[in-house]
This record gives C-alpha cells, sequence and structure tokens, in this order.
C-alpha cells in the first residue's frame, strides 16, 4: 500500500489525474485484476513526465497498463502507481512520411487512421488488441509479421522523466520482446508507412479482421494469445492435441475456438485463469516435454 504521506503527495500535484484503490478489472480486456494502490492518467506528455519523476521521488514501483490488452491483474491488484495512457493517442504524418502514433492510440484507432488517409504497411496489425506502447513492447504480430519490422525509432520516458529518441535499430528487440529498456515508458512511435488507395488499404485490413473473427474468440472477454509459440509449433495446437479445449476452472475456460486464448465466461477471477495456465503448461509438458512461456504479462501482488 501506498503511504498515507505520499497518497497525499501524489494527490496534491496530480489533482484529477490520480485516483486510488480502484479496481482494475474495469480496465482490462479479460475483466478480472484487483486494485491499484493508485491509478494515474495524464493528460498529455508533460503530464506522464511529471508523473514519473514524482513517482521516483516517492519510491513508488510504476507499472504502465495501457488499454490492458495482453495482461493479466493478479486478484490482489497491483502495488504502487499504474498508468493509463490513453488519453496520450494522437496521431499524424511526419515530415518524412512516416507514421507517428502516441503510446496511448489503439489498434482501431491506427487502423481507421490508415484507411482514412490511405496509408499501407500496417495492415497485418489490424485486430491485434491494444495500443501502440503494448504494441512495441512486446513487439506484437502475427505468424508472418511483427511490429518491428513497420517500426522507425521509438520516444521513450526514463524513469526519471527524461525524454530521448531510440531508432529501431537500437532495440533489441525478439519474438514477443520490443526491446524496450527497463524503466522507460514509451511516449510514441514511427512507422514505415507507404500511400495507397484507400480502398485496397481497406480491403487488406477486412482480410486481416475476418481471418481473426473466424479463428478467434472476439465475442468475450480475453487477453489474447496467452502463450508464446515455441520454436517450429504453435501453442494453441498443443494446448488442443492436450484435450484442453474448453476445460474450465471457475469462470474461466480455455477457448473452444482456440486453445490459445482464455476467457472469461462469468465472474472469472485472475486466480481462475492462472489455474488454467498451470494446467495448459503442465498437460503440454507430459505430453511433449515443451514448456509453455507465458505471452500474457502477469502483473501485481501475490495473494496473501
Amino acid at each position: 500500500m501506498i503511504p498515507a504521506a505520499a497518497r497525499e503527495a501524489l494527490a496534491a500535484s496530480l489533482g484529477a489525474a490520480v485516483r486510488f484503490d480502484v479496481p482494475l478489472s474495469r480496465y482490462t480486456s479479460l475483466r478480472v485484476g484487483g486494485p491499484a494502490d493508485a491509478l494515474v492518467a495524464p493528460a498529455d506528455r508533460v503530464a506522464l513526465g511529471r508523473a514519473l519523476e514524482l513517482c521516483r521521488a516517492l519510491g513508488l514501483p510504476v507499472t504502465v497498463l495501457g488499454n490492458g490488452f495482453n495482461t493479466l491483474v493478479r486478484d490482489a491488484g497491483v502495488e504502487g502507481v499504474v498508468l493509463r495512457l490513453h488519453r496520450l493517442c494522437a496521431l499524424r504524418r511526419d515530415p518524412g512520411g512516416d507514421l507517428v502514433a502516441e503510446a496511448g492510440a489503439s489498434h482501431a484507432r491506427v487502423t481507421r487512421y490508415c484507411v482514412e488517409h490511405g496509408l499501407a504497411g500496417l495492415e497485418f496489425a489490424a485486430g491485434i488488441p491494444g495500443t501502440v506502447g503494448g504494441w512495441v513492447a512486446m513487439n506484437a504480430g502475427v505468424p508472418a509479421r511483427e511490429i518491428q519490422e513497420a517500426l522507425r525509432g521509438v520516444e521513450l520516458l526514463d524513469a526519471d522523466g527524461r525524454r530521448r529518441c531510440v531508432p529501431r535499430d537500437a532495440l533489441p528487440a525478439r519474438y514477443r520482446s520490443g526491446g524496450v529498456p527497463a524503466g522507460a515508458v514509451v511516449v510514441a512511435a514511427a512507422f514505415a508507412v507507404r500511400d495507397e488507395a484507400r480502398d485496397a488499404v481497406r480491403a487488406e485490413v477486412e482480410r486481416h479482421l475476418s481471418h481473426r473473427s473466424r479463428t478467434q474468440p472476439l465475442d468475450v472477454p480475453s487477453c489474447g494469445s496467452v502463450f508464446k509459440n515455441p520454436p517450429g509449433e504453435f501453442a494453441g495446437r498443443l494446448i488442443e492435441q492436450a484435450g484442453l479445449k474448453g476445460a474450465r476452472v471457475g469462470g474461466a475456460e480455455i477457448s473452444p475456438v482456440h486453445a490459445n486464448f482464455i476467457v472469461n465466461r462469468a465472474g472469472a477471477s485472475a486466480a481462475d485463469v492462472l489455474a488454467l495456465m498451470d494446467l495448459a503448461r503442465a498437460r503440454v509438458r507430459e505430453r511433449t516435454g515443451l514448456e509453455l512461456e507465458p505471452e500474457v504479462r502477469i502483473v501485481g501482488r501475490e495473494a496473501a
């Protein structure tokens, strides 16, 4: 818990941008998770920098939530300050032709902007849930392509609020990791795009969205893919072959549509989801000897 003096300092400095003891189930795509000690939604980059400086001065840990995709918040909640960057969502074309998107811009917002302005190059990302910051931090992607391939560079704020711009080649990205330095927060990213007929961009986006709607459980709350694909394999196929499609613990279920998705059928807890993850890992390990590695980011306190 945040000490009373630190709470007072946060409230005095951040005003309406900070709230305390906020249930994070309201802000995660899986609709589970305990409270954040403090939830901060900066209005702009200046406010974000001020919040980071204050957290450092107060010795408070910081967790970036974005729009709550690809994240599982434990039931005991998150210590310190949770940052939601959804208000940092501007999009623009820079003089060199790249698309510059702030970290809080959602996948849907980026896709709409590209279609409306006839910008090709990011169609593969249509429907990858989350925000630009999350895309970059986890090097999100599909089997054929990753965000890193379209990335030009990233604007970061360090833990002390210092701004720096980092080119793509300076980020040691790998599968499902964008190589963002520990403690740094993604503020914006630049992507390589090219001019294209709007109808052509729209058609390619619709093709990707149609594939997702056929193969993923988009009609129920989930956090997206739960496990990384092992080399040469697919996590969903391994879990399905282990006979776990439709398996349930409490209100959580391994989706009958895609076995690498755990969905919230009704009133699931984070403990339910974690139990299903443990079951999937154990069954796949017993059957194949392979160890499934979580793709979903697990944050928060362990239960007492």
